[in-house]
């Protein structure tokens, strides 16, 4: 884990808590890549319970599902707990918001399914 900046990361990370980040000046590197700067992911939730999916991006994984299963999203809260079942990993949050609309404007639970099946 490599850490560049001013800032340091508990605090960052106590303000960061829902997953996202904007701070310019936060840099975390998860070993994917190690160029300094942010990796950000499409990631596909299931809810067993309710027999649902759900599709979002967000720069913590392990950050952002902690918030659907602690009731921190209103669009996820009734259906919880949510499991992860697929990510994909990117550059730039534009790359994966755009993934991210992509798969979200098909409407189709048969491509998520197609997505999150092993090869």
């Amino acid at each position: 884990v490599e850490l560049v900046d001013t800032q340091d990361l508990k605090s960052c990370l106590q303000q960061c808590k829902c997953g996202f980040n904007s701070h310019p000046e936060y840099f975390y590197n998860p070993g994917i890549l190690n160029r300094g700067f942010f990796m950000y992911y499409i990631y596909i939730l299931y809810s067993k319970d309710f027999d649902k999916y759900y599709v979002g991006q967000c720069e913590d994984i392990d950050i952002r599902l902690k918030r659907h299963n602690n009731r921190g999203v209103p669009s996820t809260k009734p259906y919880i707990p949510w499991k992860l079942v697929y990510k994909e990993v990117f550059a730039t949050r534009a790359e994966a918001a755009t993934r991210e609309k992509e798969i979200k404007n098909k409407k189709s639970r048969k491509y998520i399914e197609y997505l999150i099946t092993p090869k």
